[in-house]
């Protein structure tokens, strides 16, 4: 957990339980996953944690536009995954994570620690945790959202 007036890094607010797929599943049987999961997406590993790519919704309707425009010419995960675009290191902050989602059209960040997965970090959770952070401010009326971190208004360079 962040000290008082420091932001919170990928490792604070990151999901590890995760729902993870195999390259080689069935492509309806992820679907069914991140149905009953009730998630848009999720990392697709190797043996070794390693990230593959993302299966995601915009996946789910690739296989269908496959299947009824194609037959369905492959049905494992890995014939459409999409490649993962955007990573962090358990490290990295708020603004670097939260400028990541707002550059890119991703909706979660996977977390890496020497290039194996080790959770995942949403656009949900980033929103959350600044909320913490602005929750837990004595008078959050007077609470300012710098680029490097929360901090009270007294603490303002100007």
């Amino acid at each position: 957990m962040p000290r008082s007036g420091q932001d919170f890094s990928a490792a604070d607010i990151m999901t590890s339980r995760l729902v993870t797929l195999d390259p080689e599943m069935d492509v309806f049987r992820a679907i069914e996953l991140l149905l009953k999961h009730k998630i848009s997406g999720a990392p697709v590993i190797d043996r070794d944690r390693r990230l593959l790519g993302m299966f995601t919704e915009k996946s789910c309707l690739e296989v269908m536009v496959a299947a009824a425009y194609e037959g369905l010419p492959a049905n494992e995960v890995g014939a459409f995954m999409s490649e993962p675009a955007d990573t962090v290191v358990e490290s990295t902050g708020m603004l670097s994570m939260a400028q990541i989602f707002l550059n890119q059209r991703t909706r979660r960040l996977p977390v890496l620690r020497d290039g194996k997965l080790v959770g995942q970090v949403s656009r949900r959770d980033l929103i959350g945790a600044t909320m913490k952070l602005v929750q837990r401010s004595p008078d959050h009326n007077r609470t300012l959202l710098y680029l490097s971190a929360l901090r009270e208004m007294q603490d303002s360079p100007m």
